[in-house]
């Protein structure tokens, strides 16, 4: 007997009735919570926010477009005002090491007011050292001792001098230095003429004097260098004593607002020091136009090197800080140190230096994408160092490929202590959690959010606010209490399953926003259920041109689909497409073919290598099946062959598993199957029907066929059993089933789907192996038979046409 009744159109469509709301928009509903939906997600991430232990850092799993981000957002945005207040961080000169810049740690809020004071320090530092080294005391007393020094000079140069004149011999100065004459009288030197007319004897002693002389005159000009440090010296002292009483009271005065902060009164007292000893070198640097000290090293003394580069800023009133880093590069993460060109080379300072994002994040939250941060060099290994070593050390590309030979500044390493939150799909989750070591240590607590809830009448409601909530942050019209419920129904198209809602918000929202552009456009103040419905036409005919080809190749012919009569080895399967935010099915022919051989189904699919391994999967599940069934009472000689056809493309999947049971039945029984009927469902190796996927527009695609070609009454398509929870059709399919023009039938087993195809009662094989007569399996039997029967008769041929075997 056939199988029972098609499917009522109530069991095609669970509509959800707007008076159960309890609403009449969703202007009277309030915003619902991440909780709501996603329970286990929010409790995991509270335990991991909570645990103030290394490693505790979340990885949150989720699909796109669930609203990730958004939950984040929301429960970050409540924990950050709890904790203790970040702080602010400033990089300042090191005077001792240029290279290695001092990091300053000040409580939230004080770093703006260290990188303004020191800005006015310095404003107020050049006119305090240009009125000290230009006052008339500075000046006088320099020149007092420039004076001192030359007379001490003139003075031993005058000594020498009377001490030569009492021998005879003269001190004389020369374009080329001073020089030793004999002289005749005090005033005249003797000519060299009147020399060599001098005794021999005498000759001889003023030689020697001058002899000595010249010794004594070069040891005095060796210490003429020594007089002049010593005088430069005094000079930089008196300076530097100047300068110490002019700049003290400008350090004084910063002092008292830091009090509380000895690193800071500490690094106040280091610039008072390096001002003092700086002395003229920094009197000669702010008389520089345009002196900005880009160098990291430098002659002459900046006073740019006071200012405080403020690295991190936090606002004073404690809230600790959430960044979402979109693009997670090395130097977007670890921050980077930039150059100026100066005279054809690359040159920096400590005011160059740039956070990244753990810096800014520092003491808060850091957000990012897994995948993002994956897929850039070295960027993933760069995180693990830093959250490994508790700090952050600048690190630029060019230093880990070995691309860089200049002098780098090595910034001191600033102590890390945040929460990273990473979003990313579940199979990124997986490969990191089995292919890195490091990853369970780093990021113990995983947050999985839910893809689908139950559609209970609490979750319905629960729903109708998420959707008010989703209004409402995009400022959209309210939506009626219809337009909910045409929504709610979506959701539950969108998860393939009438008893459950997809918690994917991204393309409710924008469902939502196209809904409330139709409103706006019809000057309605609500959404309503139109609205909606307008909004979902619009999507399907705008992502509808390849479902329309598939359907024009099918009327014209060029795809061979039929939908009437009936043919052995011939049944109407269903495929689907997807492409981008559009799915579609449509009506596919499988073929089958048998002749003598020794059991072997053929998958023509996989051996050409279009079938994937599910596929390849289903059809040898459907070869154990025939063997168990059949295989007991005799062997199965044949060899058959299942194929797609008009197929060009990968096959996969197992869905087609149950019409390729049928179709190579019907060819082995030689009895025709209904082309008025599609077939989808996988079969396991008992015949027992499994659930498969895309049910609903597996339907739609035959429905729109043979609604096309013109409905009959006698149309249809066989879906599991187990399938039934899962539809959510079209409304023009099930107004046609409910005007008895098309059907859907349910099956549980072979058996059932046999009969509908073939109109003949399945039959069962006893324990003979014999079936009941005018059943379909007594012609699957027979088949068999004449198959067995061919293959002994071809044998038997065989060995009598073969020459005997002779004795030697």
């Amino acid at each position: 007997m056939l199988p029972s009744a098609s499917l009522p159109p109530e069991i095609l469509y669970t509509a959800c009735n707007p008076d159960t709301l309890g609403f009449a928009s969703t202007d009277e509903l309030v915003d619902l919570q991440a909780a709501v939906i996603h329970p286990r997600a929010v409790e995991a991430m509270h335990l991991g926010l909570d645990i103030q232990h290394e490693g505790y850092n979340l990885f949150l799993l989720g699909d796109a477009g669930s609203g990730r981000h958004a939950l984040v957002e929301h429960l970050l945005e409540a924990e950050r005002q709890q904790g203790p207040a970040p702080a602010d961080w400033c990089y300042v000169y090191h005077f001792a090491d240029a290279t290695r810049p001092d990091l300053l740690r000040l409580p939230c809020g004080r770093g703006p007011q260290l990188r303004d004071d020191m800005q006015h320090f310095v404003e107020a530092l050049t006119p305090a050292i240009n009125a000290v080294f230009q006052s008339n005391e500075y000046r006088d007393l320099i020149g007092a001792l420039q004076e001192e020094a030359k007379q001490r000079e003139e003075a031993a140069l005058k000594a020498l001098g009377d001490e030569a004149a009492q021998v005879s011999v003269g001190l004389v100065r020369t374009p080329q230095g001073f020089a030793f004459v004999p002289m005749k009288d005090a005033e005249t030197p003797l000519t060299p003429e009147e020399f060599d007319q001098l005794p021999k004897e005498r000759q001889q002693v003023l030689a020697e004097h001058i002899r000595g002389l010249r010794e004594r005159l070069h040891k005095l000009i060796n210490e003429f260098p020594r007089w002049r440090q010593d005088v430069l010296a005094r000079i930089k002292k008196a300076g530097s004593e100047a300068l110490g009483t002019t700049v003290r009271h400008l350090i004084d005065d910063l002092k008292p607002r830091y009090a509380d902060l000895p690193q800071v009164t500490v690094y106040l007292d280091a610039v008072l020091q390096d001002i003092i000893e700086g002395g003229e070198s920094l009197h000669a640097s702010s008389k520089s136009e345009g002196d900005t000290e880009t160098t990291t090293y430098s002659s002459a003394i900046s006073v740019q090197r006071y200012l405080v580069n403020l690295l991190v800023e936090n606002a004073s009133g404690g809230a600790r800080p959430v960044v979402y880093e979109d693009h997670p590069t090395l130097q977007n993460l670890v921050g980077r140190i930039e150059h100026v060109v100066h005279m054809g080379t690359l040159l920096s300072n400590f005011t160059l230096i740039r956070a990244g994002a753990l810096h800014r994040a520092n003491g808060g939250f850091l957000v990012l994408d897994a995948l993002k941060l994956l897929q850039q060099p070295y960027a993933w290994e760069g995180l693990k160092r830093c959250l490994k070593a508790g700090r952050i050390r600048i690190e630029s590309l060019s230093d880990l490929i070995g691309m860089s030979s200049t002098v780098q500044l090595e910034p001191q390493p600033m102590p890390l202590d945040l929460k990273i939150v990473l979003i990313g799909e579940r199979l990124v989750y997986y490969l990191l959690s089995q292919h890195d070591p490091d990853f369970a240590a780093l990021f113990k607590i995983n947050a999985d959010m839910e893809s689908e809830i139950a559609r209970t009448p609490e979750n319905t409601v629960a729903y109708a606010r998420l959707i008010a909530t989703l209004t409402r942050s995009d400022g959209m019209r309210p939506l009626a209490a219809a337009a909910v419920a045409r929504t709610i129904e979506h959701a539950a198209r969108l998860a393939n399953d009438a008893q459950r809602l997809t918690t994917h918000t991204q393309p409710l929202d924008n469902l939502l926003r196209e809904a409330n552009h139709f409103a706006a456009s019809a000057q309605a103040p609500w959404v309503q259920r139109e609205h909606v419905e307008a909004a979902l036409q619009a999507h399907r005919h705008r992502n509808e041109r390849y479902r329309e080809r598939y359907r024009d190749e099918i009327l014209r012919g060029q795809l061979l689909v039929d939908t009437d009569g009936a043919q052995v080895g011939q049944i109407n399967g269903l495929a689907v497409l997807s492409l981008a935010d559009s799915t579609f099915a449509h009506p596919v022919r499988i073929t089958a073919t048998v002749r003598v051989g020794e059991g072997e189904v053929v998958d023509i699919e996989r051996e050409v290598k279009l079938g994937g391994p599910i596929h390849s999967k289903g059809v040898a599940i459907l070869s154990s099946f025939m063997a168990a069934r059949f295989g007991r009472f005799m062997p199965l000689s044949l060899k058959a062959s299942l194929v797609f056809e008009q197929s060009y493309g990968g096959v996969e999947g197992d869905s087609a598993s149950l019409a390729e049971l049928a179709v190579l039945l019907s060819a082995i029984a030689n009895t025709p199957i209904q082309q008025s009927l599609a077939v989808t469902g996988s079969v396991n190796q008992f015949g027992v029907v499994q659930p498969v996927g895309g049910i609903n527009e597996k339907i739609e695609g035959f429905f729109d066929i043979c609604a096309a070609r013109g409905l009959t009454g006698v149309q249809g398509v066989l879906i599991p059993a187990s399938n039934v929870c899962h539809l959510m059709l079209r409304s023009e399919v099930v107004d046609a089933v409910r005007a008895g023009r098309f059907h859907v039938w349910s099956v549980a087993s072979v058996d059932e789907a046999l009969e509908r195809l073939t109109g003949l009662p399945a039959g069962a094989l006893d324990a003979q192996g014999q079936a009941p007569e005018g059943s379909f399996m007594a012609c699957v039997a027979a088949g068999l038979h004449r198959l067995n029967d061919l293959r002994r008769q071809f044998a038997a041929s065989q060995r009598a046409s073969a020459p005997p075997d002779l004795d030697v």
